[in-house]
């Protein structure tokens, strides 16, 4: 099945079987295009600033420079970014790029010991964070390679006077900035106010952009290593796609989803960069009440998002208000579509959601339905051009025709491996060279592809990743608790819920709400369990292990 691609046959008119990948591609030769063609068109707006392409160069230039020429960091050192959606990020993650440096992107809700963990994985020798984040850096700073800070605001780059801050800080953030004592900071400000020029940097396909952290099938947080030809090659894949209903220079990207997630950074900062288009980033989508008052104010022509934001939409009584009649592209992963989602998103705004499929090892798209679909297929589309995927049974053989089999991709876009780590890397591709997805599929005649099942324990919550093992060792870290398993459930607003079951050591007790707040001391929120179950046992196997198969 790998080589035969029955599916080509079924590609909207225009897209090719392959995608033609220059080995000098690279994301800066891709942005400098981009901002050469569309200097004067908006690049990026939030909070009610935008900036333009010709901004985006010169912004992401100069802190290129900085990086190299006051920091001192050289080619190949890891920068990690640690913020939500703001106008920083895309200057930032430029910026490190056109350095030649690796970006490695942090969920700026981490708590001290998953944010050290990524940091001591990658190396990283600077961050780019967030002052919201900063206390939760000084406990994660000792045993890291870390050498420099740069911290920003969120009122950074909005144009707002500094006796205007305050006022904007009670406007628009929710909690205060807790303190934070971390020596020799940098701020934001500092990196681009200068007039530096960055000493060029010869970029190939191969040579490695970005450490995109994820959890694999085991928990243990590890980095796919995705090369400026992965992402160069998928942003390829994505924009021939939809060419049907891009317009270069025209488009307005609604950007709810992080852009540290890799689905926003390829499907949106990457792809509407090359398109000239127009990215709306969305810091907290939340706040629905704020969220639509911004929808209101664009004429926009994309969205992306999971099922829980669609979900959430939807059903929220000011949707009505919003203008839909521009939006030409709705595409949803990260989460399987709810056939309720769908309908209801149809009816209050008119449009279909296009499902697709993806994981962070993929950079991340690797199939999506049609753009010319106008109902819910409840199928995950067919693969992009270029990628060649194969249903393998547990014996790694093809599955039958019409039969289940894991879902295993080839490509351009398909990561080289893990970071530091060859046993994994060599765990997770076949001897021919596919990378397994942990994900079950079936595929009908016409070469579309629908989920039905999931070897991986891993949690999707509102398409966040949840990692059993990882909730797990902190359930036990809790003095009464003598072990713990943990499942998904599932849940009518996130798809999937995190549910723990406790066995406590005898004598000793503890609360569902004692097991939540550890589980809030170290694990983001949507990792902690919304469900906690005791019990005097758990099933096990014959040599000790628990089995979670049992207790789903």
């Amino acid at each position: 099945m790998g080589t035969d691609r029955p599916w080509v046959a079924h590609y909207p008119p225009g897209v090719p079987r392959e995608i033609e990948l220059d080995p000098a591609a690279s994301i800066p030769g891709m942005l400098e295009a981009a901002c050469a063609r569309f200097a004067d068109h908006p690049a990026f707006s939030c909070l009610g600033r935008t900036i333009s392409y010709r901004e985006l160069d010169v912004w992401s230039a100069r802190f290129a420079a900085f990086l190299q020429k006051r920091l001192g960091l050289a080619r190949g050192d890891r920068v990690a970014i640690m913020m939500p959606n703001l106008l920083q990020y895309p200057v930032a993650l430029y910026g490190v790029m056109r350095a030649g440096m690796v970006v490695v992107n942090v969920n700026p809700l981490y708590k001290a010991h998953e944010l050290e963990h990524q940091l001591r994985d990658s190396g990283a020798r600077a961050i780019v964070i967030i002052a919201n984040a900063g206390a939760v850096l000084e406990k994660a700073l000792d045993g890291t390679a870390i050498e420099h800070v740069i911290v920003t605001e969120i009122g950074d780059l909005l144009g707002v006077p500094r006796r205007q801050l305050v006022n904007f800080v009670v406007r628009h953030v929710r909690r205060l900035v807790p303190d934070f004592e971390v020596p020799g900071t940098v701020s934001f400000d500092t990196t681009i106010g200068h007039a530096l020029r960055p000493e060029p940097v010869a970029l190939r396909a191969a040579d490695l952009a970005c450490l995109q952290y994820t959890g694999g099938t085991t928990g243990i947080s590890r980095g796919a290593m995705l090369s400026h030809g992965n992402l160069v090659a998928n942003v390829r894949q994505i924009n021939t796609w939809f060419q049907a209903l891009s317009h270069p220079g025209e488009e307005i990207v609604i950007t709810a989803l992080p852009l540290y997630h890799v689905y926003a950074l390829t499907c949106n900062c990457l792809a509407y960069t090359e398109l000239g288009g127009h990215d709306v980033l969305i810091p907290d989508p939340r706040d629905l009440r704020a969220f639509i008052r911004e929808l209101r104010r664009w004429k926009f022509t994309a969205i992306t998002g999971v099922n829980t934001l669609y979900q959430h939409l939807a059903n929220h009584p000011d949707i009505r208000s919003v203008d839909f009649s521009h939006l030409r592209l709705v595409s949803a992963g990260g989460m399987a579509v709810m056939e309720a989602t769908a309908q209801q998103w149809a009816a209050a705004t008119g449009t279909s959601i296009l499902e697709g499929y993806g994981l962070s090892e993929a950079s991340p798209v690797v199939s999506i339905n049609p753009p010319e679909q106008k109902a819910f297929s409840g199928t995950i589309g067919m693969p992009l051009p270029g990628t060649e995927v194969a249903l393998r049974d547990d014996e790694g053989r093809d599955a039958a025709p019409g039969e289940p089999g894991e879902l295993c991709v080839k490509g351009p876009q398909v990561m080289s491996g893990y970071w530091g780590n060859e046993a994994a890397s060599r765990e997770t591709f076949t001897t021919d060279g596919y990378l397994r997805t942990g994900d079950v599929a079936v595929m009908d005649a016409r070469g579309y592809f629908r989920i039905v099942d999931r070897k991986k324990d891993m949690i999707s919550v509102s398409g966040l990743k949840a990692y059993p093992n990882e909730i797990e060792n902190v359930v036990t870290m809790h003095p009464a608790v003598l072990e713990a398993a943990c499942i998904g459930v599932p849940d009518p607003a996130t798809r999937e819920a995190v549910k723990v079951f406790v066995v406590l050591r005898p004598g000793m007790n503890a609360t569902a709400d004692d097991i939540r707040n550890l589980c809030r001391e170290h694990l983001a929120a949507y990792k902690v369990p919304k469900h906690v179950e005791f019990r005097s046992s758990l099933p096990k196997s014959n040599v000790g292990k628990i089995l979670r198969r049992e207790l789903r």
